[in-house]
């Protein structure tokens, strides 16, 4: 079977965590870089790493890299690539582009000259002038930095955090990609109690149930590479069929809660389109009053701080408030994403870890405090 280089693409910070995702779905020839991790497989990996993996924003194919000085260096480039072995003769050839620190810094002008050269090499095979180009869309990047050319066709379509459940959302969301890497940091197992104190529109524990449950992310949504002629429909429907298989029908610990009426609304509400009413319990009330007599929780939630929702000093006396709250929980873990570079001072106590994540534009600070583990966990039992 015909192997692909693919590159699995992620947010800054979250490359180690995607390359850990490929490593448990069987990759092993992994090479990180900023922002993706590349790695190769045939057509069923392609159907595969769409369907599981959480923390990627994209999977691409990976056609050819080379330097370009010159509109005729890329253009050669370009059509030295059997974009013809992919694309069928009425494939949409949909190009896109960017350019950092280029001597071909006009982004359209590489665009239209990469376009030029995929219809050039669709003549070699198909032996015509004109393509119709209203079948299945093929959206191509030339990608260039520092005078090198990354040519990709990408594999999902929409971007894999769409997981088909959060239709709608409240302001300022957290993408889902970036809510199972949090959890994913977190050493959360389903046999340990989980908490979202301030759950938005519920992305945080709806991840944390999917992967509770092994639920695979991809499985209630589609993906461009369905359409395309060179994976067969059986590939994509035995996949799918597997991962059905593969949920586990097992009770979870899940705990969402929200002050605000309209998030807590959507947060319900994106519950039931993933499926998972009963797996969730939704409380509507302020972080104030959470308390918890159970051992061992998990708490991960991604608060107001300021530059995403309310003032900055709103934000500061939460932080004042959560460090008060969860005091009580001597033997939990807390992850707490916030651009507040200062959320220590407030919340009181310095975090076992601290790493450095982006949600959307935002430079954000992951603050980690690990608590005690289950002696089974520590143990291996």
């Amino acid at each position: 079977m015909t192997k692909f280089n693919l590159i699995a693409t992620s947010a800054f910070g979250l490359e180690s965590v995607v390359a850990s995702e490929l490593r448990e779905l069987g990759f092993n020839d992994l090479q990180t870089e900023n922002a993706r991790v590349m790695f190769t497989g045939d057509i069923t990996d392609i159907v595969k790493c769409n369907l599981w993996l959480r923390c990627a924003d994209r999977l691409l194919l990976n056609m050819s890299e080379f330097n370009a000085y010159d509109f005729e260096e890329l253009f050669q480039g370009a059509l030295a690539v059997r974009w013809e072995d992919i694309i069928p003769e009425n494939g949409k050839m949909h190009i896109v582009g960017k350019s950092v620190k280029s001597k071909l810094y006009s982004v359209p002008d590489c665009q239209s000259i990469v376009k030029k050269a995929v219809v050039e090499a669709m003549k070699r095979k198909y032996k015509r002038e004109k393509f119709t180009e209203d079948g299945p869309v093929y959206k191509i990047e030339v990608a260039l930095l520092r005078d090198k050319v990354t040519l990709t066709i990408d594999t999902s379509g929409a971007g894999l955090h769409k997981r088909g459940y959060a239709e709608t959302r409240v302001e300022a969301p957290l993408r889902e990609t970036l809510a199972a890497a949090l959890i994913k940091l977190s050493r959360w197992e389903p046999s340990r109690t989980f908490v979202d104190p301030m759950c938005g529109s519920g992305t945080i524990p709806i991840e944390a149930a999917l992967i509770g449950k092994n639920i695979a992310p991809g499985l209630n949504r589609n993906f461009v590479s369905e359409t395309w002629s060179i994976i067969p429909k059986k590939v994509w429907k035995k996949a799918r069929l597997e991962a059905e298989q593969s949920v586990k029908d097992i009770p979870l610990s899940i705990y969402a809660a929200d002050m605000d009426k309209k998030s807590f609304r959507q947060a319900r509400e994106n519950a039931e389109k993933a499926g998972l009413t009963d797996d969730i319990i939704f409380e509507k009330k302020p972080l104030q009053e959470f308390s918890s007599a159970k051992k061992f929780g998990c708490i991960i939630c991604n608060p107001p701080y300021g530059e995403r929702l309310g003032t900055k000093k709103e934000a500061e006396n939460l932080y004042r408030d959560m460090g008060k709250v969860f005091s009580e929980l001597d033997s939990w873990s807390f992850f707490i994403l916030t651009s507040h570079q200062d959320f220590q001072k407030y919340f009181g106590r310095e975090a076992t870890k601290n790493r450095k994540l982006y949600n959307g534009n935002i430079k954000c600070y992951l603050y980690q405090y690990f608590g005690a583990l289950p002696k089974q966990e520590k143990t291996g039992l």
